[in-house]
């Protein structure tokens, strides 16, 4: 692509996510607590996976077993990379 396209796709795309000066509807402040709760607990249980993961890599190298750890650690990566694009979009939104 272009640099032209790509700077065309981020304005697009920025266009569409802004979401304006406006103001918070009233009553929605609850929502936006529970939201944020959520967004914490989900990026620690991101952690936790993490370092589960690797617990669990570290005894299998000590006994002699490897390979499946991998996929645990690719499904959890993938699992943070949508919170985190998740969080993104909210936070833009918000």
């Amino acid at each position: 692509m272009t640099t032209a396209a790509l700077l065309f796709t981020k304005t697009a795309l920025l266009a569409v996510v802004d979401p304006g000066t406006g103001i918070q509807p009233p009553g929605t402040q609850g929502i936006v607590t529970a939201m944020g709760y959520v967004s914490w607990v989900v990026c620690a249980l991101c952690v936790t996976g993490v370092l589960l993961v690797a617990g669990r890599m570290a005894l299998h190298h000590r006994q002699g077993i490897g390979g499946e750890h991998m996929s645990g650690l690719a499904w959890v990566l993938a699992a943070c990379i949508l919170v985190a694009a998740g969080s993104g979009v909210v936070g833009a939104l918000i």
